[in-house]
């Protein structure tokens, strides 16, 4: 099964993405997660990526899409994988659709945890494991720019039928158990 996991920041991507990986047996893999680790190591990839983290900006498409290629190009992908935090960008979408046609394999299920921007807000800058970008400026602009860039996905996804959206602003139990019933029944 291969999965990719759309919300706004403090949506509960990063909960929903464990727990599901967990009862579905696939591997996570959280583009937020390895940029960070790319930026602390100050890798190639990490000092591209580190002007854009830092002010709270999308990485650019071919970084991220550099990134995702080689990630999803190694052997312990081929049990299915979760993706968090791409695609970001239509473009990003088509470009992983794309990517999956030529090495043979089906397009994603996109999982959407809709939830109010007050309540993403809220949860941003009541994390127990608080990040440098969850300060109110860049949670607000983050919030911003996954309205402006990230929601377009979720028109593609639809139009493609493979768009499972849930209530994210519930426990994160009922949010597992409608993405469950709603993978399950669209499988």
């Amino acid at each position: 099964m291969k999965l990719v996991i759309l919300g706004g920041p403090g949506s509960g991507k990063g909960t929903q993405a464990a727990l599901l990986c967990r009862r579905l047996d696939i591997l996570l893999v959280s583009t937020g997660e390895i940029f960070r680790r790319a930026i602390a190591a100050q890798t190639e990839l990490g000092k591209k990526a580190q002007p854009y983290v830092e002010k709270g900006e999308l990485v650019p498409d071919p970084i991220a899409i550099e990134l995702i290629r080689d990630r999803l190009g190694q052997a312990d992908t081929s049990r299915g994988w979760l993706l968090d935090g791409y695609p970001r960008t239509a473009f990003q979408a088509e470009e992983l659709d794309f990517f999956l046609e030529r090495t043979g394999e089906r397009r994603p299920w996109a999982i959407y945890l809709e939830t109010p921007e007050d309540v993403l807000l809220e949860r941003c800058l009541n994390r127990r494991d608080k990040r440098l970008d969850d300060s109110p400026e860049f949670v607000r602009r983050r919030i911003q720019l996954f309205n402006e860039r990230t929601i377009p996905i979720l028109d593609y996804y639809d139009y493609c039928h493979q768009l499972v959206t849930v209530n994210g602003n519930q426990s994160s139990d009922m949010v597992l158990q409608e993405i469950l019933a709603g993978i399950m029944v669209n499988k």
